[in-house]
């Protein structure tokens, strides 16, 4: 067990050196890693979510048109926001499905650049550790998962937050299904932990533009709706610290929803492949900006005073376009 730890510590070492990625533990535990803005201080990447399914259900022309925007926006790195590989995650490190609904699938040149990831439920469903292993990091250098952690530009700071271990239902109602729940010993004692660990991370924050990414909605009208758990628990610490951006996947749609109570803006990128269509919510559509029940990603553009967000559809046709001013806040 030495052994091996220390052999993923050393390939994780190797892997930020080679890639100019520095990363520690803060005094809130979570791992940061320092992203550089471009020369003009700018930052652009792609945001995509619930795509992992060997190219099929659109996936790989979705993957067609992120590499065509990607290159037109010359962007710094990709986001995904979990449900990395379907039905059920990985089965270990040496799983094909890496390679098939990942390596072989995003092969433009815009796209050889680091990819960020959170897990989703259905990861959670596989070996979820492997999807964290740095062996898979020796496979395609792009990847890197982890739990929860944090990407630093100066410019903005972004907050990677596993929110599967929130929903009850999963473990309470897991219908049928498996989940991997090694490394999350007590749901009560996880969640309240890393809520302590965002909380800190948010309240040190001097980044421009504050963004939390993570699997599930917090506000949504497609087939999941709202996450009463990240509403309940987790909102009022984004409320209370100015975040920006909410980012997650998990409802198969584009959407993008005005917070009534602050400036958040919540974003879902879930729709790297498979979609529902026609699955909206009747209800609750509060704050609804844009809706679209078919295939495609997201772009974020900042700057010191400007913040751009474009949803494609998987033509690569522009379906929302919205922006706005920094706010600066007052601090207290």
């Amino acid at each position: 067990m030495a052994a091996w730890y220390k052999k993923s510590m050393a390939l994780s070492l190797l892997f930020a050196i080679t890639f100019g990625l520095c990363f520690f533990f803060t005094s809130a535990e979570l791992q940061r890693f320092e992203h550089p803005t471009k020369i003009d201080g700018s930052l652009s990447f792609l945001v995509l979510g619930d795509w992992g399914r060997r190219g099929a259900f659109n996936q790989s022309e979705v993957a067609h048109q992120m590499g065509r925007i990607g290159g037109k926006l010359d962007i710094d790195f990709v986001v995904s926001t979990g449900d990395n590989f379907y039905d059920n995650g990985l089965t270990s490190e040496e799983d094909t499905a890496f390679e098939e609904s990942f390596s072989r699938i995003y092969t433009a040149n815009s796209l050889q650049k680091q990819w960020y990831s959170v897990l989703g439920n259905h990861d959670y469903r596989g070996n979820a550790e492997a999807q964290l292993s740095p062996v898979l990091r020796q496979i395609d250098s792009r990847w890197l998962c982890l739990r929860s952690f944090i990407v630093n530009s100066e410019l903005a700071e972004i907050l990677f937050v596993d929110t599967t271990p929130f929903v009850k239902a999963y473990f309470t109602d897991a219908e049928g299904h498996t989940y991997d729940w090694r490394g999350i010993h007590s749901r009560k004692a996880y969640t309240a932990n890393l809520l302590k660990d965002v909380e800190s991370a948010l309240k040190k924050s001097t980044a421009k533009w504050k963004i939390v990414v993570g699997h599930h909605a917090i506000r949504s009208v497609g087939h999941h709706g709202d996450t009463e758990e990240l509403k309940r628990r987790l909102l009022p610490i984004l409320q209370a610290n100015n975040v920006d951006f909410y980012m997650n996947g998990h409802d198969h749609c584009l959407e993008h929803i005005g917070d009534t109570d602050s400036s958040i803006q919540f974003l879902t990128s879930g729709a790297g492949s498979k979609a529902w269509r026609g699955d909206i919510k009747g209800h609750n559509k509060e704050g609804l900006n844009f809706f679209y029940d078919g295939q495609g990603f997201m772009s974020v553009q900042l700057t010191q005073l400007d913040a751009e967000i474009v949803f494609y559809d998987v033509f690569g046709n522009i379906l929302h376009r919205w922006s706005t001013k920094k706010h600066f806040h007052s601090s207290t």
